[in-house]
C-alpha cells in the first residue's frame, strides 16, 4: 500500500527512443489520484510493463505538443475507451491544448464514451485539502508548462504530548486535529500545544525548456526536480539553438532552487553507452542528483 507519493518512471528518453529507453512519460500516484504526465508514443504498453492498470489515470498534465510527449495518448484513450472507463479524465496543458486534443480525436477517429475535460492552465489551477498542482510557462519551441505537485502538510497530534495531557480517545481528539482548542474536566488544551504541522512535499516536473528563472521559481524548495538532460554539457550550443536543458542547466536549476534531489530523465541516446558522463557533470554542481531509466520507482 502506497502511503504517500510514488512516481513511476515510464519512459525516459527524448524525441528518439531507444532499446533502453522509451518517450517521456511518469505516473504519480497519490491516495486515489493517478496523475499522468505526459504520454510519448507507447505510454501504454509500459503500463502494462510496469503491471499498473490505465484505467486509473485521474488526470493527465501535458508538457507541450511535440511528438514524443503526447504520441501515445491516441492508442491510450482508445484502449481505456474498449476497458469501459467511466470516470471524468481531465486533461491540462499550456496554451493549444484544447485544438490539439480536438484534432487528436477527430483525426483518430476516437470514440471514448467517457467524458474528457481539457483545461488550458498557467499557475495554480488545482487545489483540495490535500495537494495543489500548479505551472508556470518555459521557453521552448513550441507553448510549453512545466509542473509542480504539492502536497500539503498536514496537522498532527503528538502522540508523546497527547499521552502526558490523558485525554480520552474521541471527538476532542477530532478538534485538535483540526487546529481548535478544547476543554476538558474544566481544563483548557490549546491546539498548538498538542499539535504539530508536517512539512509540504514537493515534487516539480521540468521538461523541454532552456534555463529560466522561472522553472527555478517553480521548483523552489522541492523535494524532488524531475528534470530533462538531454545534453551534455558540450553540446550546450546545441542545447540553446534547440531550446533544451543539458546536465549542467538541470543540476543549476535544482541548486539555485534549494531543492533536495535532482532527477535526470529526457536523455538523448547518444548517451546510451555513457549515461555516466551526464550524472558526473550535475553532481559537480548538484551533488545529489541521481539518473533514472524506464520502469524506475520511488516513494516519498
Amino acid at each position: 500500500m502506497i502511503k504517500d507519493i510514488k512516481l513511476t518512471f515510464l519512459g525516459t528518453s527524448d524525441a528518439i527512443p531507444s532499446a533502453k529507453r522509451n518517450h517521456t512519460a511518469m505516473l504519480l500516484t497519490y491516495k486515489g489520484e493517478n496523475i499522468l504526465i505526459d504520454c510519448g508514443e507507447g505510454t501504454q504498453r509500459q503500463f502494462r510493463k510496469a503491471k499498473l492498470n490505465p484505467c486509473k489515470i485521474t488526470r493527465i498534465l501535458l508538457t507541450h505538443r511535440h511528438a514524443d510527449h503526447i504520441l501515445g495518448l491516441p492508442g491510450l484513450l482508445l484502449t481505456m475507451g474498449l476497458s469501459e472507463y467511466n470516470k471524468t479524465l481531465y486533461i491540462y496543458g499550456p496554451k493549444g491544448t484544447k485544438i490539439l486534443m480536438k484534432k487528436l480525436i477527430d483525426i483518430f477517429g476516437i470514440n471514448t464514451k467517457f467524458k474528457i475535460e481539457v483545461k488550458e492552465v498557467n499557475g495554480k489551477f488545482l487545489e483540495s485539502d490535500e495537494f495543489f498542482i500548479e505551472s508556470k510557462k518555459m521557453i521552448h519551441s513550441s507553448d510549453c508548462n512545466a509542473y509542480s505537485f504539492v502536497k500539503k502538510g498536514l496537522l498532527r497530534i503528538d502522540k508523546k504530548k497527547l499521552k502526558k495531557s490523558k485525554l480520552p480517545k474521541g471527538p476532542l481528539l477530532g478538534k485538535l486535529s483540526q487546529g481548535k482548542n478544547i476543554s476538558y474536566k474544566g481544563k483548557k488544551y490549546l491546539a498548538k500545544s498538542l499539535t504539530y504541522k508536517e512539512e509540504d512535499k514537493k515534487l516539480s516536473f521540468i521538461f523541454d525548456t532552456l534555463f529560466n528563472k522561472k522553472a527555478v521559481a517553480l521548483a523552489k524548495n522541492s523535494n524532488l526536480v524531475i528534470c530533462e538532460s538531454q545534453f551534455a554539457a558540450d553540446l550546450d550550443h546545441m542545447a540553446k539553438e534547440k531550446k533544451h536543458l543539458t546536465s549542467v542547466g538541470a543540476a543549476r536549476i535544482a541548486k539555485q532552487s534549494k531543492s533536495n534531489k535532482l532527477i535526470l530523465t529526457h536523455i538523448s541516446q547518444r548517451y546510451d553507452s555513457n549515461t555516466n558522463l551526464l550524472l558526473k557533470e550535475a553532481k559537480k554542481i548538484f551533488k545529489n542528483s541521481v539518473l533514472v531509466k524506464d520502469l524506475d520507482s520511488l516513494e516519498i
